[in-house]
């Protein structure tokens, strides 16, 4: 199986993901480090329809200036616009497989796409 996880390595959330997916048979995995390599606005949109969220709901509000910055409120476009700018401002990890995609919070939600 493939799998693709949008890791923040300053993360423990995403590390404890990364590990499940490291020990798991089968498993391809790629990682991508998205704030070295970030979203484009397309592929936030179609993981955040894989994933069944809105990008209200993977919107990282803590540790950033997201809601100081009225993103709490914006419209779906805006938030989107926002995160491909800014990739601190999306919730960590998604994880891609051949099953669909999550947001891995907690980390244990990655065994439903594995």
């Amino acid at each position: 199986m493939n799998a693709t996880i949008w890791h923040n390595p300053a993360c423990g959330t995403s590390r404890k993901t990364l590990a499940i997916l490291q020990e798991t048979p089968g498993v391809r995995l790629s990682v991508v480090e998205y704030l070295k390599n970030p979203y484009s606005a397309d592929k936030l949109r179609q993981l955040f329809a894989d994933a069944g969220v809105a990008p209200r709901d993977a919107l990282r509000l803590r540790g950033t200036d997201a809601e100081e910055r009225g993103l709490k409120d914006a419209s779906d476009d805006e938030i989107i616009a926002a995160m491909a700018a800014n990739p601190a401002y999306v919730e960590r990890p998604f994880v891609e497989t051949d099953k669909g995609a999550r947001l891995c919070r907690p980390q244990d939600r990655v065994h439903e796409i594995l």
